[in-house]
């Protein structure tokens, strides 16, 4: 039976909805208050309803889906296309109501423990950031003093108990017990910071696809909670490279008359998780104690930062594999495409 498509745009209170009726062939385009939207979809006929991929998408996702509807979520890239001349609600429920209908790759919904999951990086990255800008504003300021530190958090730890008895003697004090509390400050940041990072580890083992990706090369705890809560539902994606186009960890193309160009990777898709496989895949290749012979092969041929890119597209590939074929890594496993 054919679904009849249906395109919702959600806000925070007010949901437009677009549809054509099957029996009358009447347009319907309407708001609907947010209390009443659930209420609307409860008594109609299983439907295809069209959503895009933006903040509490997969909560109505999953509400909709327990009333037996069929859900599809997409990037808000792909339904402006369909959004012609102005920008209201009205014209995005009908842009959205004509993208479902086409065919594309939608975002798989998430679990609420997948996206508390994500939420926890979130959180984690905002700490990170604080402690980075902290760090960079107390160098700064002992800067203007003639005071400077060598590289690096430790060695700010280690001078800057020197630094601050000697500025003491000339600068006052509100200024020394100022800077003080904000290099105490640093050390509630890295306990918050670590908090996280312990109840990630829980995560890691009660899960088993956490647990399963884990003993990749260069996927640690990070990488490893990231990428399962990212990826949804593997069966979403038909292959590892099409997961791994999706994070923007493939060549971007260009081309005309049947002629295609390959540039750099097109950083499209998920940044942080993009980040995260690179800076593994960087660790690799620089502690590895047993090369691989593929990335030996390579790096006479490319240069690093693309070997870099390389071997993260491969652990990429590798994860989306390990979790949709629901196996362990295994070290020299080979796939052989059927004959």
């Amino acid at each position: 039976m054919k679904l009849m498509p249906v395109g919702v745009d959600i806000a925070k209170n007010l949901f437009q909805v677009h549809y054509v009726d099957q029996e009358t062939g009447q347009v319907v385009n309407k708001a609907i208050k947010r209390s009443k939207f659930l209420e609307h979809f409860a008594n109609r006929a299983p439907c295809l309803i069209g959503m895009e991929a933006c903040g509490g998408a997969h909560h109505w996702a999953r509400q909709l889906e327990k009333m037996g509807h069929k859900v599809r979520l997409m990037p808000a890239q792909f339904v402006k296309a369909f959004n012609i001349r102005n920008k209201n609600d009205p014209a995005d429920a009908r842009a959205i109501w004509l993208a479902v209908q086409q065919p594309g790759k939608p975002v798989a919904v998430k679990t609420e423990m997948q996206q508390a999951m994500l939420a926890l990086h979130r959180m984690r990255q905002q700490l990170v950031k604080f402690r980075t800008m902290q760090t960079n504003s107390l160098r700064g300021l002992l800067a203007e003093y003639g005071e400077v530190m060598g590289k690096g958090r430790a060695a700010m730890n280690k001078s800057i108990p020197q630094v601050l008895a000697r500025i003491a003697e000339r600068l006052p004090a509100m200024l020394i017990d100022t800077l003080r509390e904000q290099w105490n400050r640093l050390a509630k940041l890295d306990e918050q910071i670590a908090e996280i990072e312990r109840r990630m580890r829980q995560w890691v083992i009660e899960d088993h696809a956490v647990k399963a990706i884990s003993d990749i090369p260069g996927v640690g705890l990070l990488t490893a909670t990231a990428a399962v809560a990212t990826i949804g539902n593997a069966k979403a994606f038909r292959s590892g490279r099409e997961f791994a186009a999706c994070i923007g960890i493939v060549p971007k193309q260009t081309g005309s008359g049947g002629k295609i160009n390959l540039h750099g990777i097109s950083k499209r898709g998920d940044s942080y998780l993009r980040t995260l496989l690179i800076h593994g895949a960087r660790s690799v290749l620089r502690h590895a104690k047993q090369p691989d012979p593929w990335l030996e092969q390579i790096s006479k041929r490319r240069p690093p930062n693309v070997v870099v890119v390389a071997l993260a597209n491969k652990m990429a590939r590798t994860i989306w594999a390990i979790i949709a074929h629901d196996r362990r890594y295994e070290k020299t496993y080979t796939s052989v495409k059927p004959a």
